[in-house]
């Protein structure tokens, strides 16, 4: 469902209270008790009824009344607190349209000192299954909401950023807030709407720039023409809450993957035969 910035704007301090609240008290429980909730707000009895049945109403708070009466904090509310702290910043003064719509994330255009991304993290039930499987910084067991995981796909998609940036062709990173990740515009258009003019030198530059990447100990992990963009001024590789480092036991075969994801989608569209073994030697040489 995309974000209501009319429901932001519209939050009283005491609904952020109320918000702010549920995300502290969810690291403790699955459903917050009301009289939990009470005492961390302190809030009135008729204030906290009425603040809870608006923020219901928004779609921002969740209430089960089984096995005791109790509230979680969902997506909507989590985008609003975040929302609400980058404001706080200064670091975004606008949120624009809709841009993107991924597995695990909504992008949207914003406002800060001049134009930015934003990047919801969203894993939802079935990609939070593989993501504490599959992903080194999910805990294994225990109790780990999908906002909780969702703000970690975030920061472990900010570090590799930061590392990164500026000798990869990688967004900047400019800040982020619990799942939200804001980094600078990226020129061009994903690699898979695009018709290229000469596909054997932009595939050349994604090589290169992974190759750049593995230097800086960094592996995408999911890399395919959906998160390579290509503009006026070359390459740029995107969606990077995947990563590993090469010393991961797996680093060898999940490379060779993405290169094979990508050396697949050049041959078929563009006929371009380039040998795995010569590309990865390329990465890794």
């Amino acid at each position: 469902m995309p974000l209501s910035p009319d429901y932001i704007r519209l939050l009283h301090k005491y609904d952020l209270r109320i918000l702010q609240a549920l995300e502290r008290m969810m690291q403790r429980y699955e459903w917050v008790p009301l009289d939990v909730l009470k005492g961390a707000t302190r809030l009135s009895d008729s204030e906290l009824e009425y603040r809870l049945q608006r923020l219901i109403e928004w779609d921002m708070v969740r209430y089960d009344a089984v096995p005791y009466q109790g509230y979680a904090l969902i997506f909507p509310g989590y985008d609003a607190i975040a929302l609400h702290t980058l404001s706080q910043r200064g670091t975004v003064s606008a949120l624009g349209s809709l841009i993107g719509v991924g597995k695990e994330s909504e992008v949207y255009a914003g406002l800060g000192l001049g134009p930015v991304v934003l990047k919801f993290h969203h894993i939802g039930q079935q990609s939070f299954q593989a993501a504490r499987k599959d992903r080194g910084y999910m805990p294994e067991a225990g109790h780990c909401p999908w906002i909780f995981a969702s703000a970690r796909s975030a920061e472990q998609e900010y570090l590799a950023l930061q590392r990164l940036s500026p000798d990869v062709s990688v967004p900047v990173p400019i800040d982020r807030s619990r799942h939200v990740l804001v980094m600078s515009e990226v020129p061009g258009a994903n690699l898979n709407r695009c018709v290229l003019e000469d596909p054997a030198g932009v595939l050349d530059e994604v090589l290169q720039n992974v190759r750049l990447a593995y230097r800086k100990d960094i592996i995408h992990g999911d890399l395919s023409e959906f998160n390579i963009m290509v503009g006026e001024e070359g390459v740029w590789i995107i969606d990077w809450p995947q990563w590993i480092w090469t010393s991961h036991p797996n680093a060898d075969a999940i490379l060779q993957r993405d290169i094979e994801n990508v050396l697949r989608y050049f041959k078929r569209k563009y006929r371009i035969d380039y040998p795995t073994v010569e590309a990865v030697g390329v990465v890794v040489g």
